[in-house]
């Protein structure tokens, strides 16, 4: 039987802002890209520590991705998702617009809530390094892109993804906490958020 771990949306804000000034020093972002939909609760509250006085907010931007397949279920009210083994474009951003050339020469965060399997973010590092090449030859521009990542779970485990080493090297990798490979169940996937934080109480902390 699979391990539920219930999250509630003030343990998610702590995370977010016990990361901040990590974030900001190390990795001083411009930018952030949200992994739909699990990034974009934590990317939103991450800005707000983020955030200093008499500099504007740190824009926010979306990308959506799906990996997880929904696994049939002995109760209807309590679904389980497995990661699937292909990732499935949702929501990009419009590569004819300024929002390609925003990202060129940046310090760009991607943010997500889960490092489980790594599959997803090794796509999105991969597919949005070779959108702001292109936006940058385009442009005829030479200034340096990094993306850096941020997630507030990183599940400890053999990833079937792979990050560029450089990334790994330069630190420009942080997870909130890192945990056993359990399902973590997520305040925003709650139907009955009362239930969630519920059962939330009623576990040991992980």
């Amino acid at each position: 039987m699979v391990e539920k771990v219930y999250v509630t949306y003030n343990e998610v804000h702590k995370l977010c802002q016990a990361s901040a000034d990590q974030i900001l020093n190390e990795f001083k972002p411009n930018l952030m890209i949200a992994i739909g939909g699990g990034g974009y609760v934590p990317a939103r509250i991450l800005r707000s520590f983020l955030k200093r006085p008499s500099a504007p907010n740190i824009p926010i931007q979306a990308i959506g991705l799906s990996l997880y397949e929904q696994l049939p279920s002995t109760k209807p009210s309590d679904p389980v998702e497995t990661p699937g083994t292909k990732v499935t474009r949702t929501q990009w951003l419009d590569l004819s617009s300024l929002e390609m050339t925003n990202l060129v020469g940046k310090n760009i965060l991607i943010v997500d809530e889960v490092d489980d399997t790594r599959t997803t973010l090794e796509y999105a590092v991969r597919e949005l390094q070779k959108d702001v090449e292109t936006a940058a030859h385009k442009l005829g521009s030479k200034g340096k892109t990094q993306f850096s990542i941020f997630v507030l779970h990183n599940k400890d485990k053999t990833k079937k993804g792979h990050l560029p080493q450089d990334m790994m090297d330069d630190g420009r990798y942080l997870a909130a906490r890192t945990v056993s490979d359990v399902w973590i169940c997520y305040p925003w996937e709650a139907t009955d958020i009362d239930e969630h934080d519920k059962l939330a109480a009623s576990q040991a902390r992980y």
